[in-house]
């Protein structure tokens, strides 16, 4: 039991891959559609590239969403507009017309003319309310038909312009009296009817919306079938027209049909293999390139944490409204990872992102070439981030990839700009604003994961800063130095291609670890007496390594990425303190060199390879005597050379090309120094 404890415990770090490996494969698999997937790729206006295609099974074709409109359009102008009638008005004019027409007209007509002036009056009535008046105008066509409704019974049926509005009684009344003769009563009648006239028709808006919305509800959304084993469509044939809409029908019933319980066992199944294959990719990449990150956990689920996020993300907007797609800053992802590690994992997990994404979004290969070619520029074009104008610049070049990609994508399906969505334009323009969240983004990400960027190298290398300043005060010598070394790595790192600022940085903090004891160490030493005189060469050369250890202690103290801690740890290397190594040989010859040997261990990057060099260089410069080209030359070959020989730079990714480079930065900069002039011959 004790024996299979040890090994897991030894194991944790694997396992616990394992296991953040299998929990995020179930994530992204648990956001997928888990419907069946249309296995065949075509567009509007493109050969069929596959074989001929059957009907596999019995299935309707689809109307197209123009169809759809164009149907529901023209039911809403046949649906009647439903009117509620109130009879009770009709019937109280007319007994109240009886009471009040004599009042209206003198005794001094005929009983003639009264009698026809009380028999038209009845004819206005009759008209009048014939269909009915409005109690309120309305915005109706005045060919659209209505129904008068007495309740829940219909009474009449007509049109719109049958219907009076109340401005158009005076009109009627003219009309009618004009017909008969009787113009010259106007004046009366209109004072009669004034009072008397009242609206008898309302719109019944909630009866005439169920009614529509009943009757658009039987739309058929198919039109005709076809039956299985019918052949759709055969291979090099033009996808257009019918064919087309007969394969987006096919897909749709494809992709929407109710899978059977062991059906979508199978489905997520394999979804669970491709989406493990990816993942296993990029841990496989990982374990090969970047051991460094593989082997340090944080960093591992970072990266999956990151990946699951941004499918995630999408999902919600896809499920939401796939046309918003193209708005998620999928390009914040390789920023992200190129910020933290480097462009080559950020480009290689940005296309396995982007791979496992095509899943779910519509269009898959115009999304996958449009993201992974926005990806390839995002790393081409983003250097030194903290750099907020070279942020800016590299979004705009961004936006731009995607807006002329997505424009030569509709001329290829469409074959003309006449319909062309320039909307969609505007969403590139808010990913690209959205990308710009990316500088906030890695601040956030520093803290909860404990990373460092360039943003916090920038911060790190104010020589203001309370450590750094701590260290000018207790060890000035030492300061000046780092400065120095900081200078010459940096101009390496440069010539070579390496990470300069990681390097400057590491160079200012590589000695803080000489704060503890500073006058032990010859540059701090401004009285001329030197402590070393009065210890043996073994306790000064202990005194001397432990200023690596104490400066990782100080480091962490002081919250110090780990970074920056490697160049604390690496910047001797396993090298020998010599100078007291001899010393002790002198008098014991048999000596054990592993007591005079920093602990290490030996750089294992380009920076920390470049600092050990720096540092050395400018250190052993300070006993040069009435220096030469000559002298500096052949003084920069020796000490490097010999730590070549020592294998200082076996674990490093350093080649001899890029050593040899840096020899000849350092040669120059020291020449630069010293001020040295060419060497002319006597």
């Amino acid at each position: 039991m004790k024996d299979f404890i040890n090994k897991l415990y030894r194991n944790h770090s694997l396992i616990y891959k394992g296991l953040l490996f299998i929990s995020t494969t179930f994530l992204i698999v648990y956001l997928f559609p888990k419907s069946g997937k249309f296995k065949y790729n075509f567009e509007r206006g493109k050969p069929w590239q596959s074989e001929n295609l059957q009907a596999p099974f019995d299935f309707a074709i689809k109307k197209t969403d123009a169809e759809i409109d164009s149907e529901k359009k023209e039911l809403v102008n046949k649906i009647p507009l439903y009117f509620d009638l109130d009879n009770k008005v009709k019937n109280s004019v007319e007994s109240a017309y009886e009471t009040q027409f004599r009042n209206a007209f003198s005794d001094s007509i005929s009983n003639r003319v009264y009698n026809n002036l009380f028999k038209v009056g009845k004819n206005i009535i009759s008209e009048l309310y014939e269909f009915g008046i409005l109690s309120e105008n309305y915005d109706f066509q005045k060919d659209r038909s209505v129904s008068i409704l007495d309740g829940r019974e219909k009474v009449k049926d007509g049109f719109y312009s049958n219907l009076i509005q109340q401005d158009e009684v005076s009109s009627k009344i003219d009309k009618i009296l004009s017909d008969n003769n009787y113009t010259s009563f106007k004046t009366n009648f209109v004072s009669l009817f004034f009072d008397l006239i009242e609206p008898n028709i309302t719109y019944n808006k909630s009866f005439t919306d169920k009614v529509l919305e009943d009757e658009l509800a039987k739309i058929s959304h198919t039109r005709g079938s076809i039956a299985e084993e019918t052949l759709i469509v055969s291979k090099g044939e033009v996808v257009d027209g019918e064919t087309y809409q007969i394969l987006k029908s096919l897909q749709s019933e494809y992709e929407s049909q109710v899978w059977s319980k062991s059906n979508y066992v199978w489905v997520v199944f394999a979804y669970t293999l491709l989406v493990a294959l990816a993942l296993l990719m990029l841990l496989l990449f990982l374990r090969k390139y970047r051991v460094s990150v593989f082997e340090n956990n944080t960093k591992v689920t970072f990266i999956f944490f990151n990946i699951a996020l941004l499918i995630f993300i999408t999902t919600l907007v896809v499920n939401y409204n796939s046309k918003y797609i193209y708005i998620v800053p999928i390009c914040i992802l390789p920023l992200v990872f190129k910020a933290f590690f480097d462009a080559r994992l950020g480009l290689f997990a940005h296309v396995l992102t982007v791979l496992l994404i095509g899943f779910i979004v519509p269009n898959s290969y115009e999304y996958m070439f449009l993201q992974i070619i926005a990806g390839i520029v995002t790393i081409l074009t983003v250097s030194e981030l903290y750099k907020r104008a070279n942020l800016f610049i590299s979004v705009g070049q961004i936006t731009l990839i995607y807006i002329i990609a997505y424009f030569a994508f509709f001329v290829i399906h469409e074959g003309s700009v006449e319909e062309l969505k320039w909307e969609t334009f505007i969403w590139f323009i808010l990913c690209g604003l959205a990308t710009l969240f990316v500088q906030p983004l890695i601040y956030i990400y520093e803290k909860l994961f404990g990373l460092v960027s360039d943003v916090s190298l920038l911060e790190l290398s104010d020589t203001n800063s309370k450590l750094l300043k701590e260290l000018s005060n207790k060890a000035p010598g030492t300061f000046h130095h780092s400065l120095n070394v900081a200078n010459l790595a940096e101009a390496c790192a440069n010539e070579i291609g390496a990470n300069a600022m990681l390097v400057r940085v590491g160079a200012l903090y590589h000695d803080i670890g000489k704060m503890k004891n500073p006058t032990l160490f010859t540059e701090n030493q401004s009285t001329g007496i030197n402590p070393h005189d009065e210890l043996s060469s073994h306790e000064s050369a202990r005194i001397i390594i432990d200023h690596v250890i104490s400066g990782i202690e100080i480091a962490r103290k002081n919250n110090l990425p780990d970074r920056v801690i490697d160049f604390i740890r690496t910047h001797h290397g396993t090298s020998i303190v010599y100078y007291f190594y001899m010393q002790e040989k002198k008098d014991y010859p048999e000596v054990d060199k592993q007591d005079f040997s920093y602990p290490g261990p030996k750089p294992f990057s380009k920076e920390t390879a470049i600092l050990m060099m720096s540092d050395s260089i400018e250190a052993a410069s300070k006993s040069l005597k009435e220096p030469t080209s000559t002298k500096i030359e052949a003084f920069v070959e020796n000490i490097i050379n010999k730590q070549i020989e020592d294998g200082q730079f076996l674990n490093a990714n350093i080649t001899f090309k890029e050593i040899q480079s840096i020899k000849k930065v350092l040669k120059s900069k020291l020449a630069n120094i010293y001020h040295l002039r060419i060497e002319y011959p006597e």
